[in-house]
């Protein structure tokens, strides 16, 4: 009877078997999507109804067009446009699943803001600029969601604001007796300086072409002149002027007159062969231990260049 009981649970046993080897695999339900899918584009409804603070404040800005925008693909996706795809994060509530460009390295913000703005006018610079260098991003000095701001500030006295807070040096030279007016906000750091780059120093900008942009007021001092003073060509008005602020009245790089002159015109020689006339240095003709030879500027008047006289007299 054992023997039988046995035999029994024996065929049960590899019956149970078969049949599990013959069950059809279990099937994920067709509607659950996989966990590495990428994110989709949800629309901005979806965005708005989360941050719509936020929404609000950008269709009131420049970056509202996108809304429409069907040239670029962007319509009704304008928050999407800089933050990605947003079906995850629309999902899970969480930032990690929505890019940020504010938390982003600098070069992926650019490429981000580039993606729109790049061989625009202004910002056809910005790769080669040296914002762009220092690792400086577009959202440093962008306010993309602040409505009451605006994108960036507009008034003489909140742009210097911005610039100081980064170019502490440069306004210090402010702060000296002779300078540009920016302290009084009469000019701002952007009147002279093209924050997004350009191909000459210091960003300056350039006016009538690649002439330095200091011609755009001192359009006097731009000639063309007959007979050239060599530095404003090759050295620009930098070689002489302080443009941050100086302690001489015209706001050289010297305190003096004579001493700008004396970095190129020392130690030159003169037309005479005396041995002891050479250059400016003393004993010669322009005796610097006379006062009438201790400001050039008295007889030499025409120093950015002149049309009659090859000495800058006049």
């Amino acid at each position: 009877m054992r023997s039988i009981t046995l035999a029994c649970c024996l065929a049960l046993l590899t019956l149970g078997r078969s049949q599990a080897q013959q069950a059809p695999e279990s099937k994920a339900p067709e509607n659950q999507a996989p966990a590495n899918q990428a994110a989709t584009f949800a629309g901005s409804e979806v965005c708005q109804a989360c941050h719509e603070d936020l929404f609000n404040a950008i269709r009131k800005s420049p970056h509202g067009v996108l809304e429409s925008d069907k040239k670029r693909g962007w319509e009704g996706k304008t928050c999407e446009s800089c933050h990605g795809p947003g079906s995850k994060h629309a999902e899970s509530t969480s930032p990690d699943d929505i890019r940020n460009p504010a938390k982003l390295a600098a070069s992926e913000t650019a490429r981000t803001c580039l993606a729109c703005h790049l061989n625009q006018p202004s910002q056809s610079g910005r790769i080669r600029s040296g914002h762009a260098k220092s690792q400086v991003a577009c959202v440093s000095c962008h306010s993309v969601h602040d409505a009451g701001r605006g994108l960036v500030a507009r008034k003489a006295a909140a742009v210097n604001t911005q610039c100081a807070g980064c170019h502490i040096s440069a306004w210090s030279q402010f702060q000296k007796p002779f300078k540009h007016r920016l302290p009084e906000g009469a000019m701002s750091c952007v009147d002279c300086h093209n924050p997004h780059g350009n191909a000459l120093p210091g960003t300056t900008r350039a006016a009538a072409g690649a002439e330095p942009g200091c011609f755009s007021c001192h359009s006097d001092k731009r000639g063309p002149f007959t007979f050239e003073h060599a530095p404003v060509r090759f050295e620009g008005c930098a070689g002489c002027h302080e443009p941050h602020g100086s302690q001489n009245p015209r706001m050289l790089t010297r305190a003096d007159v004579r001493f700008v002159c004396l970095e190129c015109h020392a130690n030159l020689p003169s037309q005479t062969t005396e041995k002891t006339a050479l250059g400016v240095v003393p004993p010669a003709f322009h005796d610097l231990r006379t006062a009438r030879y201790q400001n050039c500027t008295v007889c030499h008047q025409k120093i950015h260049g002149s049309n009659v006289n090859r000495d800058l007299l006049r």
